[in-house]
C-alpha cells in the first residue's frame, strides 16, 4: 500500500469517528447559547417590554423578576419607572414687563400603561426630550399673566396653576408628574432695588402717619384738659357767687 493510500484511509477514519463529536459539541454550544440568552432579569423599580424582529414592540409589560425570551428573535427593553427629579430655570417676563428668573423642580416617571408608545415616539430618554420644552412653555405662559408683585404675594396660586398646566401637558406624552414646586424666584437687580425703596418709603409714610395721629391725640388731650380746667374755674366762680363763705370753706 502506498503512502498516499495510507493517508487517505487515516483521513476517512478520523472523519467517520469525529462527526458525532463535532455534532455533540455543536449541540452543547447551542444549548449554552440558548440558556444564557433566553433569560433576562428586570430589576426592582423597572419594567420591560419585548421587541420582536417579526412583530415589533409588544404591548405586554414585565415587572421585576426573571423572564424568558427567544434569543435573536426577541430582545428586552427596560424602563426605569421610578420618580426622577428634574430641575429647570427659565428667564421670562411678567405682565408688567419685569424680567423674572424662575426655577422649577418636578418628579417625573413614565406612565406604565404607555411604555410602548413612549419608546416608539421618544425612546428611553423621554424626559430629557420633552420636559425642558414643556416646562419652559408653561412657565412663560403662566408668569405672563401676573405682575411681578403678584408673583411674590400669590406664589402659592402661581405654583398651583403651573402644576395643573404642566401635569396636563406632560400627560400628552405619557409622562406622570408626582410633584411640581417653585424653588427660586428672582427679579432683576433694578426691580429689587425699586421694591426695597418702595418698602422704605412705605415704612416712612407709616411712621409719619403715626406721628400725625400721635400729635392729634396730644392736641385733643390738651384741649380736653383745658376745657376741664375752664369748667372747674366756672363751677368755683358760681359757687363763690352763691355762697361767699365757700372761699373760707376751701
Amino acid at each position: 500500500m502506498s503512502r498516499f493510500e495510507q493517508v487517505t484511509k487515516l483521513i476517512q477514519k478520523v472523519a467517520a469517528t469525529g462527526t458525532p463529536v463535532v455534532a455533540g459539541a455543536g449541540v452543547l454550544a447551542g444549548g449554552a447559547y440558548l440558556a444564557s440568552n433566553a433569560l433576562y432579569t428586570v430589576d426592582a423599580g423597572h419594567m420591560a417590554l419585548k421587541y420582536n424582529r417579526l412583530s415589533g414592540i409588544g404591548t405586554d409589560t414585565y415587572k421585576e423578576g426573571v423572564h424568558f425570551l427567544l434569543p435573536w428573535f426577541e430582545r428586552a427593553i427596560t424602563f426605569d419607572v421610578r420618580a426622577r427629579p428634574h430641575t429647570m430655570t427659565s428667564l421670562t417676563g411678567s405682565k408688567d414687563l419685569q424680567m423674572v428668573n424662575i426655577s422649577l423642580r418636578c418628579l417625573c416617571k413614565p406612565d406604565q400603561a404607555k411604555l410602548a408608545n413612549i419608546y416608539r415616539s421618544l425612546g428611553l430618554d423621554f424626559d430629557e426630550k420633552v420636559l425642558p420644552s414643556i416646562i419652559n412653555e408653561v412657565l412663560k405662559s403662566v408668569v405672563a399673566q401676573y405682575n411681578a408683585s403678584q408673583l411674590i404675594t400669590q406664589r402659592e396660586l402661581v405654583s398651583r396653576m403651573i402644576r395643573q398646566r404642566l401635569v396636563a401637558r406632560a400627560a400628552d406624552f405619557g409622562i406622570l408628574l408626582d410633584d411640581v414646586a417653585i424653588t427660586h424666584l428672582n427679579f432683576s437687580p433694578e426691580y429689587e432695588k425699586a421694591v426695597e425703596a418702595k418698602q422704605v418709603a412705605q415704612q416712612q409714610a407709616e411712621r409719619a402717619r403715626f406721628l400725625v395721629l400721635k400729635a392729634q391725640e396730644e392736641k385733643k388731650r390738651t384741649i380736653i384738659h383745658a376745657e376741664g380746667e375752664k369748667e372747674s374755674a366756672r363751677m368755683i366762680g358760681d359757687a363763690i357767687k352763691a355762697n361767699p363763705g365757700f372761699i373760707e370753706l376751701r
